[in-house]
């Protein structure tokens, strides 16, 4: 089997060591590059397409979290693991409301960081055990917003999709390219999604989305 090619990304060269210690140690998985800055790493994951990115949360110049969204929107299929420090629920939320795949404490990741990698790389999400808490309440309020608006279950998978990226403030321009369909495919998907939930008015599904957007980022 080819090995998981892996980057990683922190500002703290001893972190770092003992991350890439870590990684080297597994014979599954290759550390193409590392680097320091978000400027950095935005190259690095362009030029060489890692399969895995791991990125700390505060970098001197921004966020894993804006590397992560600004190369989505440009079309990476790199799948990204987030380090951080603290147990901050509002930076989670924002975490998986982009759809980032990992997500560990920098405490814990001497002996997470390999189950993480290798969940990641089949395809699974892998949320560090002590942030069990912070999942269950997000669930929790996407069956709440579920049971009020029971119609939320009979949205096709496309519909879904669309209604996640309404609630990132995409327009249907947007949704369109980077679903690869028509606009007008996606205007009448936003129709569907509208009766089903019993929205009215120009910017009802809008708002709605926009409100629930952390429990629709759940939405399987």
């Amino acid at each position: 089997m080819k090995p998981i090619r892996v980057v990683i990304v922190d500002d703290h060269p001893l972190f770092r060591a003992g991350l890439r210690q870590v990684i080297q140690s597994d014979a599954r998985f290759e550390l193409l590059a590392e680097a320091e800055t978000g400027a950095q790493a935005k190259q690095l994951i362009r030029d060489l397409a890692p399969d895995l990115a791991v990125l700390d949360v505060n970098l001197p110049d921004g966020t894993g979290l804006d590397i992560a969204e600004a190369l989505r929107t440009e079309g990476s299929v790199t799948r990204f693991v987030v380090l951080t420090m603290l147990k901050d629920e509002p930076a989670f939320n924002k975490a998986m409301n982009l759809g980032i795949d990992g997500y560990v404490l920098k405490e814990n990741a001497g002996t997470e960081i390999i189950s993480c990698l290798v969940a990641v790389a089949a395809g699974n999400a892998y949320v560090s055990p002590s942030l069990t808490g912070f999942l269950l309440r997000r669930r929790g309020k996407a069956e709440a917003l579920a049971s009020h608006k029971p119609g939320l279950m009979d949205l096709t998978t496309a519909e879904k999709r669309i209604l996640k990226r309404i609630a990132e403030k995409k327009t249907s321009r947007e949704i369109a390219a980077e679903l690869h369909v028509s606009p007008r495919t996606v205007e009448t998907h936003r129709t569907n999604i509208c009766t089903k939930l019993a929205l009215k008015g120009a910017n009802s599904l809008l708002q709605f989305a926009l409100e629930n957007r952390e429990s629709l980022s759940s939405l399987a």
